[in-house]
């Protein structure tokens, strides 16, 4: 909704809100993507702020990956009451006992990075990412989103509370939650809704 005497965009009331960081360059379609999705899905608003540098400081030399759990860290400062925050990244994710991450997330925290780095590789014949890679960061930026709003992984088949570590099992999903998770996701966005009286993660 565009305020009529400022010129500015702003969120429907009602509507809880998701602020989307690019850290470093980002392909367009992807942060569109993610943009349409959260808005689509989970009924957010969204808003897509000025990219920031890549997060060198989340680096481990010794694997050439990124700590995920130092990006939110960092991301979390300055996430107001009733706002979500969702860091978009190519780099290599990892946590310390897992080789490789898609995404991470708190449940019930304020803060989620998600990475395009190993949903799908460019068309090399066209340099653009293919179909695939968007369909995966779709059900990646949902599913973390999903955990901040309280939501746990799932044994459910299909639902997209699953817990995934490769492809092969990440194409299987569904872009939808199950009926339980569905109704927790509805829960966590009440929440989000009401006054806060921290700051979550």
């Amino acid at each position: 909704m565009v305020n009529e005497s400022t010129g500015r965009v702003e969120p429907e009331r009602g509507r809880a809100q998701v602020e989307v960081v690019p850290l470093g360059a980002m392909d367009e379609m992807a942060v569109a993507v993610v943009t349409a999705n959260l808005e689509a899905l989970l009924g957010l608003t969204v808003e897509v702020a000025p990219p920031l540098p890549e997060p060198d400081y989340a680096l481990i030399p010794s694997r050439k990956q990124y700590d995920a759990s130092r990006i939110l860290k960092a991301q979390r400062l300055g996430v107001g009451a009733g706002k979500l925050r969702l860091a978009l990244t190519a780099v290599d994710l990892c946590l310390p006992m897992l080789s490789h991450v898609y995404g991470q997330a708190q449940v019930n925290g304020r803060v989620t990075v998600i990475s395009l780095h190993r949903l799908g590789n460019p068309e090399p014949a066209r340099g653009r990412a293919s179909t695939s890679l968007y369909d995966r960061l779709a059900k990646v930026a949902i599913h973390e989103v999903a955990h901040v709003l309280g939501v746990r992984h799932c044994r459910q088949d299909g639902c997209l509370m699953n817990f995934s570590l490769d492809l092969a099992h990440l194409d299987r999903l569904d872009l939808a939650f199950c009926p339980g998770c569905w109704i927790e996701t509805q829960a966590g966005l009440r929440r989000l809704k009401e006054p806060a009286s921290g700051d979550g993660l």
